[in-house]
């Protein structure tokens, strides 16, 4: 029998494993340690002392190996934190990043706070951008759009999971499902990452469809500056995220399509990853 082993003392060599590769792997380590005692992170440290079973060190140890793999903690834990909700994450959908809040922050200065307008989300993915608009303006109908029906699921799951009620989830390809229709702002966090780029590597576990677009990853972004014109409002304002050294390949797209009254947001590093563009403005 091998010798036992202390909740404080698996911490200690969960995060020591883990620090090759995480900054906050203590904290990664506790996660993990709870999530395999089935127990809040609060239990750990009220019992550093209590003793771990034969099979909760082994949930634990997969889990370790796991990440040391590469595997997103949202997809060991299952969860995510975006806007102050706890999304539902698997691997047929990215994880949601701090930095795209910002996409969401930009749209919600655009739609005043008793506005009733149609919203789009394409590209949906876990749904976290529309179902972060949909439950901060009630009033509004909230669209989203994926062509994956695996991320449509784990996107109508987290609608579920936060009682949001007006939103509707529609599979199919970009633009297609919602032709003949109309809408007021249109958001969106599309694949822009090069199909060439280093950073792909790191990524690996997460699906590329929802990261690579084209040699200068900007195919899904035309796509969406071409046929965006013909479903908005006139005056309605298109917002994109998109990588920090594409904010002048995004503008120079926008224009050639149109698009009037092109700005660039910077996120809270300083670094240009949100872009709006108006179509037939009102003058």
């Amino acid at each position: 029998m091998s010798d036992p082993v202390s909740i404080e003392k698996a911490l200690s060599a969960a995060t020591d494993k883990l620090r090759g590769i995480s900054e906050a792997a203590r904290l990664e380590a506790e996660l993990l340690l709870a999530r395999a005692i089935d127990m809040p992170r609060s239990f750990l440290f009220a019992h550093p002392e209590d003793e771990l079973d034969e099979d909760a060190l082994q949930r634990l140890d997969e889990t370790v190996v796991r990440r040391l793999g590469g595997e997103p903690m949202a997809y060991i834990t299952g969860s995510k934190e975006f806007w102050s909700m706890q999304l539902a994450v698997s691997p047929a959908t990215l994880v949601p990043r701090p930095e795209t809040e910002l996409l969401v922050d930009i749209a919600l200065r655009d739609i005043p706070r008793k506005a009733d307008w149609q919203i789009l989300d394409l590209g949906t993915g876990s749904g976290a951008i529309a179902l972060a608009i949909a439950r901060e303006r009630a009033l509004c109908s909230v669209t989203a759009i994926d062509i994956s029906a695996d991320a449509l699921a784990v996107a109508r799951e987290n609608a579920n999971r936060n009682t949001i009620g007006n939103i509707e989830f529609l599979e199919g390809d970009w633009t297609v499902p919602v032709t003949g229709h109309e809408f007021r702002v249109i958001v969106s966090n599309p694949p822009y990452v090069c199909a060439g780029d280093k950073a792909l590597d790191a990524l690996h576990a997460e699906p590329l469809s929802a990261l690579a677009a084209g040699e200068d990853g900007l195919e899904a972004i035309t796509i969406l500056a071409r046929d965006c014109p013909s479903i908005i409002e006139d005056n309605g304002v298109l917002l994109l995220e998109h990588g920090a050294e594409q904010k002048e390949s995004v503008a120079e797209l926008l224009m050639s399509y149109g698009w009037k009254r092109i700005q660039c947001y910077d996120d809270y590093s300083g670094n240009p990853r949100v872009t709006s563009a108006h179509h037939y403005e009102t003058i």
